[in-house]
């Protein structure tokens, strides 16, 4: 027997065989290296192209692992979609992902093999951590305010947080809401992070449909974000889908969970997320997470959402590097997916933002005040702050309607952007943060009826 068909043969055994060892399914590790959280995990993620004849079950034998995204119906009703499949892998210890890969010979095709576990954190590195006092929340949720007895906008301050007012202020967010009186209304935003407070005021009435959500980390269907308020993540995404809904304040959240506590999570279940959210009619994805390594599995899901028309923001990183997360770092590759870092309210780049050619949009992301878990407000600062006012953005221009395709008003956001190079300070950034510093107003003048 051939020497490289002996390998392919034995590693493809030995794949079975830990397939077969198990009770809970294919290869599968329930999770004992994280406590409370129950979803099956795995060491690694590979990205199948299907061929005719190809089944779940067939596909599962022959990698041993577990078919986690399936297409196949999708791709074949024309829609333009790759047929594929992702197929999480726990290989017996020492498999490397170059040999794992060497199953494209038995396959008859090529595969793509990508590390899983603890690939992602929010906002690239977890320095985004609360950055200001916590305090109760003031009453009421941020879509009341949005009109009817309640104003958001009062004497020159924005009644449900004042404390934001100057930052809503240089982004000329009343302006824009003026602009765009829907206020994202008919708009899913789906908020890819540590989940939500599903039950704190701010957000009543602005969630979409509990059959929409979705739990990756802890494997149900109740997103909700836990964890201790000050640290690791928690709290994260309850920040996050409450910046957007200051913007969008009639915009709906659509949550998913895929980081835990300590604001870690795996490549196959923010691939699944994306993927879900698409499905389930999000319009805007924002992703305030980031690796430091490029994956082939994550761009191909952002760009089957962008090809349906759906937006993709993601943010920067805090390790203020000469260069950006990923998948931030492919939005010059994948048209439709904005890449965001951070500066303070003068106008400069944060001191934790990443910078870079690949980054098109800055905007703030220091203290920026929201919804916090256990009927809280806190600030938070990262370019996971300033992600996610992008996404609002986007939100808000979608409630209206538009004077350009929907495809161009990712081009248009960047286009009337604050040039941000006129200031000494960023003056060594140049090119490195991208067309300006967002404003809302002027995004929004030229595109919306």
């Amino acid at each position: 027997m051939h020497a490289r068909t002996h390998l392919f043969l034995s590693l493809t055994a030995l794949l079975l065989a830990a397939c077969n060892s198990t009770t809970s399914g294919p290869a599968a590790d329930l999770s004992a290296d994280r406590p409370g959280q129950v979803a099956t995990r795995y060491a690694y993620a590979a990205l199948v192209p299907l061929q005719p004849g190809d089944s779940v079950a067939s596909l599962q034998h022959a990698t041993g692992g577990t078919v986690v995204t399936w297409n196949d119906a999708t791709c074949r009703a024309g829609s333009g979609d790759p047929c594929q499949a992702i197929v999480g892998i726990n290989a017996p210890t020492g498999t490397t992902a170059a040999q794992l890969s060497a199953l494209s010979v038995p396959l008859n095709r090529d595969i793509t093999v990508e590390a899983n576990k603890d690939q992602f954190t929010g906002g690239g590195t977890l320095t985004a951590t609360i950055g200001g006092a916590r305090v109760a929340w003031a009453g009421g949720s941020l879509l009341a305010w949005s009109g009817g007895a309640r104003v958001a906008w009062a004497g020159g301050s924005y009644a449900p947080i004042p404390q934001n007012t100057q930052l809503w202020t240089t982004l000329h967010l009343q302006q824009a809401q003026a602009l765009a009186p829907n206020l994202g209304a008919g708009v899913t935003v789906a908020v890819i992070d540590t989940g939500i407070d599903l039950n704190h005021p701010a957000f009543a009435g602005s969630l979409t449909d509990p059959a929409t959500w979705q739990d990756y980390y802890a494997g149900d269907t109740v997103p909700q974000d836990e964890g201790t308020l000050g640290t690791g993540g928690f709290g994260h995404g309850t920040n996050v889908a409450g910046i957007i809904l200051q913007i969008a304040p009639r915009a709906r959240i659509m949550p998913i969970r895929v980081l835990g506590p300590d604001g870690s999570g795996d490549l196959t279940t923010i691939a699944q997320a994306i993927t879900w959210a698409v499905a389930k009619g999000a319009n805007v994805i924002n992703l305030s997470l980031g690796s430091t390594s490029d994956s082939k599995i994550i761009q191909q899901a952002i760009t089957a959402a962008t090809a349906k028309g759906v937006l993709v923001v993601s943010s920067a990183g805090n390790a203020n590097e000469d260069k950006i997360t990923y998948p931030a770092a492919s939005a010059t590759k994948i048209f439709g997916l904005l890449s965001v870092g951070s500066v303070d309210l003068t106008d400069t780049k944060s001191s934790f933002s990443n910078y870079a050619k690949e980054l098109e949009l800055m905007a703030p992301g220091e203290n920026v005040y929201a919804p916090a878990p256990g009927n809280l407000m806190a600030a938070w600062s990262g370019t996971s702050q300033a992600a996610p006012i992008v996404a609002g953005g986007l939100a808000l221009a979608l409630g209206q309607p538009l004077k350009v395709p929907v495809s161009n008003i990712t081009t248009s956001m960047a286009a009337t952007a604050v040039n941000l190079y006129t200031n000494p300070l960023n003056q060594r950034y140049d090119k490195k943060l991208g067309y300006g510093r967002l404003d809302l107003a002027a995004f929004l003048t030229p595109i919306v009826k």
